[in-house]
């Protein structure tokens, strides 16, 4: 935090001070006026502040943050209108240091003007020469006092410090001309320092700095006594010009709105100063000169005269007409001033005689009276005049600085500003700290010790800690560890001192709420800066002396001691920062870190009243990430929810005007510390007013103001390039807008900044932030023509950038060829080109009105590009996110760096949240969708077909109707890509989430869509052709069963005929007997029908070697080696074939063999899996089953690179799946022959042949019967059916509903949180060992504990859906005219064929001589149907949900397994899973690797676990050798060489990776034992970590708030 003087906020407090005091209320004040009299004439004041719209700031004073705000009227070129316009148009100019503010007038709006004749008529000279005077204008004094009587001390002490850059007089005395009191404005010039070189300091070419108001400097007065024909301000200003410089110091009658009447200024004394430059032709003044002046007459203002000649040297009074007596004059002979005459003899009222009885009265010297007359030109008179200032100067030794007239004025009664209560109990708070400052350098050792040496220690140890440059040959993790102890000493040492007494001093006085906080530190700025100015001064001296010796030695001591001596409240604020850190290393409870908590609030309180926050410690090159962060935490806390920023920041060479241009465009004052430029980089608020809210969608501006690059003083040491980068890269990386900053006569310096920037720029830009916005600043071009002129130099510029792009794209290996690739930039309109910022030569130079002109367009432009990328602007909690992020990238070793912040993180996660929701939703329809489709095709040919084909059975029409179902999937499939990628299209156009940052992840969602679309047609058609194949297959089947049940049919009609005609009543053991005897003989006859069994192993052997014909010879040798039935009987084994194979895994520690192994275990497992879910269905073999397989087997071969071109692997692998699977395919086909065999079947139907012959020999009632069966053997299993195919997709549904299933990063957060709380390392060894499998079971086990509630909320839903159809088809089948119950049912079939699948097995049995009536089944159907629905939901919530998982089609375990296990693909290093969302991304990414060790890794010569980490190793200059490599070492940093398709990014924090620090510790033995090596060296910091840090590194790495 640093102290400025720029936007404190203080207007919100009750108490005013300084000038407020002194101004009672006009409205309120009594007995002055006479009765009657124009209210104009009572109260000018009152009257003048109602014109100027000041009125209410007459009590409740303007401040800086209201006047500093951006609003509409700040940024309009739109001219003042009305008399209250005036005021915010002098402001709006002084605080850009623009020196035409004063000429200030309201251009009235045409239809206003006076165009009553428009004749040429010459006659009505007259009545032109009155329309052109304007009673209405305001004289700019008026103007200027209403304003310092307006605003509160800081407003007063920024506006006269913006005066005197212009070289405007400022005001001395200040008016208040209804109370008739004035007040010296001692605290309003307290801001002014100025510099100057009087003749004694030429030759040396030394100077002199010093506030204004302690010099001890001569003052000349200038008054006037009654009416004066002389222009005494116009004379004034030709006084302190000369030939090269022509001054408008005094406003007079000449200049615009000077000759308008002064209503409230007269009585005002202006006050500025003349400072010579050391140069005797230029100087009109050799020796500093203080000139004050008296606006009115001294005979209406005695207290002004009797105050100017108490503290002047001498005063100098114009006048016309003098009076004899002059009671004035000779009442003030005995005051130290000298006092001189000046009159006009061409004045009418001048008599001599007058004259000279009061120059005899005060005894002057004729030198004291000079007198114009016709034969001297106004150049003689004032070069007289000037002789007779020096005179008096050489003459007097009246000297006084204006601290000390604060004496005269309480003499005189005249109120001071600064005696309020407020200012001078600050006053004494800060005196008290900066009165014990002698030795700068022992004081910040003594008085603020954390920010010294220990705090350049902790930051050192930092950045190693990321980079990891002195390691050598130390083990990573033990040397990081050490690191982390050494910090952890140093925090120990900062807290073993007690706070300072400065410091406590200084946090006590800014705790006070209010005004005396804002006093207290501008004292503490402006004592500072005299401290630091009085020593840089004396050091500089020194360095002169040294330089003459050529003593390089104490040149360079003397050098580094004027490094260090500025000392500036950001010293104290930078101190109390880490306080404020070490303090958090400290227990929760330890009563020293809770005293400290409030000190973040307390600079988050500071920010908002406008002081600009230290970002950057400039001497550390470091940012106190923790302070900065709870600092700015507290901050969005305070203004939420009105907490939207966009940031500007400027870059550039040192010393070229940085600060400069940001305080003179926005009107603000960074703090620089006395004698230095800016060192590090420094934050502040502006407020952004209602007005223009709406159109930058944001509620502050953020201003960044930043250390030049290429310093003098960093440029001797080795890491100052690296320093530029850190800074150059963090400060664009937080901007919304950066103005790079050229001076021309740095420009030999550009080449290099413009290389780190196109860096920086290409960074962000690789990180999704949007292409950055980028002004280019040329100053100190005055020329007009500039713009045209340097056309070329653009067209030369943009070339470099050009080159310097492909550089900077090739050394971070990035496809980039223009700078406009990666940033927003135009030749035309992003090139600004600014005159020199003095008019003249400095000290009385004032600012060139062209530099602020063009610096105001500049302005404007930058807000009209802050309109545009309004959309995309931060809260402050965003920009402190990005911000920690950024700078953790920084501080790793290179800038050829990618990062992934937690804001990067959070969008991207949103993203895959997303793009998994939609993916689903596009499953989901397409798993209806082939439900709906396998029902049709189960439905072929049967009474459900609604294509009324069951008449026809030639398997063309199956062929037809699957081209059609093929044919409707596509376009099913085509709809659904378009639909995601539609949703993704929407998604990128939304401005919320931070999009824009995962942006770069957009072609790989779309990639993945286009996959998933391919994978899901690939499993469709699959599942279409296996149904297909299944279909044909049983209607085989069924056509048996029909030809047979038509002939047992006819038998048994016959048998009943039979038995009818002997007109003899059987009983029904007879009718047993003769119905056994029909049936024995009839089944004989028949039982030759059947299906033969096929060989499954000749089927599948031949899909296999269609698989493997593509892999040549070699492999077809070795399927001929041995049969498939041979194959898949033992546990497959890998074993490395080869001498080099051999020899490798000697070298690897059998590494190569343990991965193929594990590998190869997988794929069986999964393989295994899929052939169990086959044989649950029970259905016949198909070989689209195989085929299913054998592509499986592929795909992960071709994610595995150990063994993705080991053909002999592959074909044993294969072999070995395809045999076993050929044996238990083999087995359910035989099982489905004998279930489905027509004899069997057949013998199943005796019992309903014979019920059913009864019933019918003895004619009775079916219905309840029929309708019964019905109910029981079809519908019923349809419908369990149907909700078993449609359950798994609900299961599915609901689970991802669950934040764990959203992503795989939440996924693998929820797996890894889980295991700690099992606390058990059987847990971890199957997670290590066998992570799918584990994986698998955990899914499943959060299934069963997702669903062992016993709701059956979607069983209800489908149950309910199939009733209602059921219904629906029974009053269809009502409707329509059927002959009998068969022709009935199937209506009922046929208008179900969509959704159920009705058992012909169960059809036809209850079709077996059915003579049931059909009105009166119908009617039972409905009923059985209810008594049905009520039976299912009490089955549904007997269930459990194990059970209703092995019968579903889609099995939630295994879909929600490949969602979230992704790619499949592992950390090369250390296995740890891919996170990368989407399906077919190119890269693979982990959020947390783990030490080697746990992958089996080990030291060769010490056979220890290792313990480095990954994403430390990428950082290291460590190296490693595996497969990939040959054996060959090959450094870490060049890993992608051998992984290109691995971001394995350095670890964020020192803490990401504490999880598997924690394991590893605490399980070292076990893991040892597990891989049969020895225990590792465990880092003692390791042992250290808590089960709850642990979980928190969780958190952090997988970014879960």
């Amino acid at each position: 935090m640093a102290e400025s003087v720029s936007a404190m906020d203080c207007s919100n407090e009750d108490e005013h001070y300084g000038v407020s005091d002194s101004l009672p209320d006009p409205c309120c004040e009594e007995g002055k006026n006479t009765p009657g009299a124009p209210e104009s004439d009572q109260r000018p004041l009152k009257s003048l502040l109602k014109e100027l719209g000041l009125d209410p700031h007459y009590r409740e004073k303007l401040s800086l943050s209201t006047l500093l705000r951006i609003e509409e009227k700040t940024i309009s070129d739109e001219p003042a209108k009305c008399n209250s316009d005036l005021p915010w148009y002098f402001l709006k100019k002084l605080m850009m240091v623009n020196v035409t503010a004063r000429n200030v007038k309201c251009t009235p709006a045409p239809h206003e003007s006076n165009c009553q004749d428009h004749t040429d008529d010459l006659d009505d000279l007259d009545v032109l020469d009155e329309s052109t005077i304007s009673g209405d204008e305001l004289n700019p004094l008026d103007i200027i006092t209403a304003l310092f009587l307006c605003s509160d001390g800081f407003v007063q002490q920024e506006m006269a410090l913006k005066m005197s850059m212009c070289q405007f007089p400022v005001p001395l005395l200040l008016p208040n001309c209804d109370t008739k009191q004035c007040t010296l404005m001692l605290w309003a010039m307290r801001g002014i320092v100025k510099k100057y070189r009087p003749q004694s300091l030429s030759q040396s070419k030394g100077f002199i700095e010093e506030r204004i108001v302690v010099s001890e400097l001569p003052m000349i007065s200038f008054v006037r006594l009654g009416k004066c024909s002389l222009s005494k301000s116009e004379i004034l200003n030709k006084l302190l010009s000369n030939s090269q410089q022509n001054h408008k110091t005094f406003v007079h009658s000449d200049m615009e709105g000077g000759d308008s009447p002064r209503r409230i200024s007269n009585g005002l004394v202006e006050m500025t100063w003349y400072l010579p430059c050391g140069n005797e032709n230029m100087d009109v003044f050799s020796e500093p000169v203080a000139v004050a002046n008296l606006r009115g007459d001294i005979a209406s203002f005695e207290t002004q005269f009797a105050f100017l000649c108490q503290t002047s040297a001498a005063v100098f009074v114009f006048f016309d007409a003098l009076d004899s007596e002059c009671e004035l004059l000779t009442n003030h002979q005995h005051h130290k001033a000298q006092i001189f005459l000046v009159g006009n003899r061409e004045s009418k009222d001048l008599k001599g005689n007058a004259v000279k009885k009061v120059a005899t009265k005060l005894r002057l010297k004729k030198s004291n009276i000079l007198l114009k007359d016709k034969n001297i030109n106004d150049a003689d008179f004032v070069k007289d005049l000037r002789e007779r200032v020096s005179n008096a100067l050489e003459n007097s030794k009246v000297k006084m600085g204006i601290e000390k007239m604060a004496d005269v004025a309480h003499e005189l009664r005249i109120w001071v500003d600064e005696d309020s209560s407020d200012c001078q109990t600050a006053r004494k708070k800060a005196d008290a700290i900066t009165s014990e400052i002698q030795d700068i350098l022992e004081y910040k050792e003594s008085e603020l010790p954390l920010q010294g040496q220990i705090w350049k220690e902790l930051t050192r140890l930092e950045k190693e800690e990321l980079r990891l440059r002195k390691i050598w040959s130390e083990n990573i993790e033990k040397y990081k560890s050490n690191l982390k102890l050494q910090k952890k000493e140093l925090r120990e040492k900062q807290n073993s001192h007690d706070m300072s007494k400065a410091m406590t001093r200084f946090i006590d006085a800014i705790s006070i709420p209010g005004i005396q906080r804002c006093y207290f530190l501008k004292w503490m700025r402006m004592n500072l800066d005299n401290v630091s100015r009085e020593k840089l001064f004396d050091l500089g001296e020194q360095y002169k002396e040294k330089c003459k010796n050529s003593d390089n030695k104490e040149i360079k001591k003397i050098e580094q001691q004027l490094s260090n001596s500025s000392l500036g409240t950001e010293h104290f604020f930078r101190e109390m920062g880490q306080i404020y850190e070490a303090s958090l290393s400290l227990a929760e409870t330890d009563p020293a870190r809770q005293q400290l908590q409030h000190l973040p609030k307390l600079c988050a309180e500071l920010m908002l009243s406008g002081f600009p926050l230290e970002l950057v410690d400039g001497e550390a090159s470091n940012i106190p990430l923790r302070w900065v962060t709870d600092v700015l935490s507290q901050l969005n806390d305070m203004v939420s929810p009105k907490n939207k920023i966009l940031v500007v920041t400027v870059l550039g060479v040192q010393s070229t005007g940085k600060s400069t241009l940001l305080n003179n465009m926005f009107g603000v004052q960074f703090a620089v510390s006395s004698g230095r430029c800016t060192r590090g980089a420094f934050m502040l608020l502006i407020k952004i007013n209602e007005d223009v809210r709406k159109d930058l969608n944001c509620d502050f501006m953020v201003i960044i103001d930043t250390e030049g690059l290429k310093s003098p003083e960093l440029a001797q040491l080795d890491n100052s390039y690296e320093h530029d980068n850190e800074l150059a890269t963090l400060v664009v990386g937080l901007s919304d807008i950066t103005i790079i900053n050229i001076a021309m006569e740095n420009s030999t310096e550009m080449k290099d900044i413009l290389q780190i920037v196109v860096h920086t720029f290409l960074r962000m830009k690789e990180v999704g932030k949007k292409k950055p916005k980028v002004q280019f600043v040329h100053q100190n071009v005055s020329d007009v023509s500039a713009h045209d002129k340097n056309r070329r130099d653009r067209k030369l510029l943009l070339e470099q950038l050009n080159k310097m792009t492909q550089a900077a794209a090739k050394m971070e290996k990035k496809g980039y060829s223009s700078f406009t690739d990666v940033m927003e930039y135009s030749p035309d309109t992003g090139n600004w080109y600014i005159p020199g910022l003095w008019n003249g030569n400095p000290p009385m130079a004032p600012v060139n009105a062209g530099y602020s002109e063009v610096v105001y367009e500049l302005k404007k432009n930058i807000i009209h590009i802050l309109r545009s990328c309004g959309s995309s602007a931060n809260n402050i909690s965003t920009f402190t996110e990005w911000m920690k992020s950024l700078w953790t990238a920084v501080k790793h070793e290179n800038f050829i760096f990618s990062f992934r912040n937690s804001l990067v993180a959070d969008a991207y996660m949103r993203l895959c949240t997303q793009i998994n929701k939609w993916e689903w939703d596009f499953k989901k329809e397409m798993y209806t969708w082939v439900t709906q489709a396998e029902t049709r095709i189960s439905n072929f040919g049967t009474a459900a077909d609604k294509s009324n084909k069951s008449d026809k059975s030639d398997k063309s029409d199956m062929r037809e109707l699957l081209k059609l179902l093929k044919s409707e999937a596509l376009t099913e499939l085509q709809n659904g890509k378009q639909k995601l990628l539609g949703n993704l299209k929407q998604y990128f156009k939304e401005t919320g989430g931070n999009v824009y940052l995962v942006e770069g992840y957009r072609q790989q969602f779309e990639n993945s869509a286009k996959s998933l679309r391919g994978e899901m047609e690939r499993s469709v058609f699959n599942q279409l052709t296996a149904s297909s194949d299944i279909r044909k297959g049983r209607k085989e089947l069924d056509q048996i069963q029909a030809n047979q049940t038509k002939e047992l049919e006819g038998r048994v009609c016959a048998l009943i005929a039979k038995c009818r005609k002997t007109n003899v009543k059987m009983t029904e053991e007879e009718l047993d007997k003769e119905f056994d005897k029909m049936w024995t003989k009839t089944v004989n006859e028949l039982s030759g029908s059947k299906m033969e069994v096929e060989d499954i192993f000749t089927r599948v052997s031949h899909r296999l070697r269609a698989n493997l014909s593509t892999k040549g010879g070699h492999a077809n040798c070795l399927l001929n080696e041995k049969s498939l039935e041979q194959c898949g009987r033992l546990p497959f084994k890998y074993t490395a074939e080869g001498i080099f194979k051999r020899l490798k895994d000697l070298v690897s520690a059998q590494s190569h063999t343990k991965a193929v192994q594990q590998t190869a275990d997988s794929i069986i497992t999964a393989c295994s899996q899929i052939v169990s879910e086959r044989m649950k269905r029970k259905s016949n073999y198909c070989d689209a089953y195989i085929e299913e397989i054998l592509n499986m087997i592929d795909e992960k071969l071709r994610n595995n690179p150990n063994v993705g071109k080991d053909i002999p692997f592959e074909v044993s692998l294969k072999q070995d799946i395809c045999g076993d699977a050929a044996r238990r395919f083999q087995k359910m086909h035989e099982d489905f022959l004998r279930e489905n065999d027509p004899h069997r079947r057949l013998n199943e139907n005796k019992e309903t042949f014979c019920s059913r012959f009864k019933d019918v020999f003895y004619n009775v009632d079916q219905r309840q019967k029929k309708a019964e069966e019905f109910t029981d053997r079809c519908l019923k299993p349809a419908v369990e059916d149907f909700v078993n195919r449609s359950l798994g997709p609900d299961i599915i549904g609901e689970m991802k509903t669950s934040e764990q299933f959203s992503t795989r990063m939440s996924f693998q957060y929820s797996l890894l949180l889980d295991l700690t709380s099992k606390d058990d390392f059987k847990e971890y060894r199957r997670f290590i060992c066998s992570y799918e499998t584990y994986v698998k079971e955990w899914i499943l086990n959060k299934i069963v504990e997702r669903f062992s509630n016993g709701s059956t909320m979607f069983e209800d839903n489908h149950l309910q859906s199939c009733i209602h159809s059921i219904n629906n088809a029974i009053q269809k089948a009502k409707t329509e005219k059927s002959d009998n119950v068969k022709s009935f049912v199937e209506v009922v079939c046929q208008e179900l064929g969509d959704k159920l699948v009705i058992a012909q097995k169960a059809l036809g049995a209850f079709n077996i001589l059915n003579n049931a009536n059909q009105k009166q089944f119908a009617n039972r159907l409905t009923e059985c149907v209810k008594e049905m629905e009520l039976t299912l939901k009490e089955k549904f919530k007997k269930t459990n949900i194990q059970t209703k998982l092995q019968n579903l089609h889609v099995n939630p375990q295994n879909e929600l397994f490949n969602t979230l296990i992704g790619c499949g693909k592992a950390c090369p290093f250390c296995r740890a899973p891919c996170e990368a969302g989407g399906t077919a991304h190119t890269e693979h990414f982990a959020s947390l690797h783990r030490p080697s060790g746990l992958a089996g890794s080990r030291w060769i010569e010490s056979e220890k676990l290792h313990i480095d980490i990954c994403s430390s190793s990428v950082s290291s200059d460590n190296r490693f050798k595996c497969s990939e490599t040959n054996d060959e070492f090959h450094p870490y940093k060049r890993y992608k060489d051998i992984f290109p398709d691995w971001i394995i990014k350095p670890d964020a924090s020192l803490e990401a990776s504490d999880y598997w620090k924690y394991v590893m510790a605490k399980y070292n033995e076990q893991l040892a034992e597990l891989f049969y090596f020895k225990p590792a060296d465990i880092p003692a910091a390791w042992n250290e970590i808590t089960l709850e840090q642990a979980e928190e590194s969780l958190k952090e790495s997988y970014h879960i708030k």
